[in-house]
Parts: structure tokens; sequence; C-alpha cells
């Protein structure tokens, strides 16, 4: 389009194309996205209705997530990653925790207590399980509530923590953690 024709692809673009191909084929496995690569220089008018004018743009569902810079990798995968979990509910029996948590340690022993097998998942060590405990949890508990572990699933229902778990699953009565405060509802210390 016009008079004008460049050979020499920006570095910034060329890298990004880099990082999302590199974030489909790995962190984004399994999850069905659709690339749509543009020519910035005969569309550059294009995302400005979205709020993007500065290349390379990167959208997720109509939204703009980078911009003129190289795209941060872990960017991608949480816009992705929410926008897929949005329309994936989850199924089975579930927990999100980490390594060395006792919550989460109470709860794998109280799922083992009761015979439900679950798939477990170390959200520091996996990026993707993160983002997507985080996508599933914030809409339940609202976006100024912080997130904690473990967040569990039985049968695709959100249970809570490790004290809805046992109280679910009528293993005992729960009892108030000190070191996790106390709320109106908790007996007196």
């Amino acid at each position: 389009w016009g008079p004008f024709k460049v050979n020499i692809p920006c570095g910034e673009c060329a890298l990004t194309h880099d990082i999302i191909q590199d974030c489909i084929e790995t962190d984004l496995a399994g999850i069905e996205v659709e690339l749509n690569l543009r020519d910035w220089l005969t569309e550059w008018w294009k995302p400005l209705p979205k709020g993007g004018w500065h290349a390379p743009i990167v959208l997720v569902n109509g939204k703009v997530i980078s911009q003129g810079l190289a795209l941060n990798r872990g960017v991608l995968t949480q816009a992705v990653i929410e926008a897929a979990m949005a329309d994936n509910p989850l199924a089975g029996n579930h927990v999100f925790g980490k390594t060395g948590c006792p919550h989460c340690v109470r709860a794998k022993g109280y799922l083992a207590e009761a015979g439900i097998e679950n798939r477990y998942y170390d959200v520091v060590k996996d990026t993707r399980a993160l983002y997507e405990m985080l996508a599933r949890v914030k809409p339940i508990i609202g976006p100024k509530t912080p997130v904690t572990v473990p967040q569990i699933w039985i049968d695709g229902r959100y249970v809570g923590g490790a004290d809805a778990l046992k109280g679910l699953l009528g293993l005992a009565e729960v009892e108030p953690n000190p070191d996790r405060g106390q709320c109106s509802l908790s007996p007196a210390r």
C-alpha cells in the first residue's frame, strides 16, 4: 500500500513474533489459540480504536495487552489463559497449592483420607497453573480479595481452602487457625 516498502523488519516485532510462537507451543500447549499476524505499515490504523498505536501491538480477544516493546511472555500467557478459562469450566477434582504450605498438605491429606483422587498443581513451579488458578478464583472471590492456597474444586465445583474442604467432607469440626487471623464468626481467643 502506498509508495513505501520496508524490507528490514522491526527487531522488537520479530522478537515478539518469536516469543508468541514459542509461548503457544510451550506455555499454552493444549489451549486453542488463533494467531493473526498483521503488517503494521499497511494496516497501521486498524488497532487505533482499541488503543494500539505503537508496534509491536499484541491483542487478546480484542484487548491490547502489549505495545511498543518486545512482548513479556508472562503477560501473553496470563491473558490467553484468562480468556480460555472463561469459556471452559473446570471438571473433576483439583487442588492448586504450593510446596511447603501446611494448608495444602492438610487439604491433600483430607482428600486422601476421603479416598478422593485429584490433580495437584504447584502454582509456584507451574506458571500456567498459577494463571489458571487466578483466572478461576478471582471471579468467585472478587477482585479485591487476596488469593491464598490451596484453592480446591471437587467435581468441578469450587470449594475454597483446606478448612472449607474439611467441613465439606465432614471429617471433623473446623478449628480456627490463629495464624490466619480471625473473622467475625470465629470463637474468641
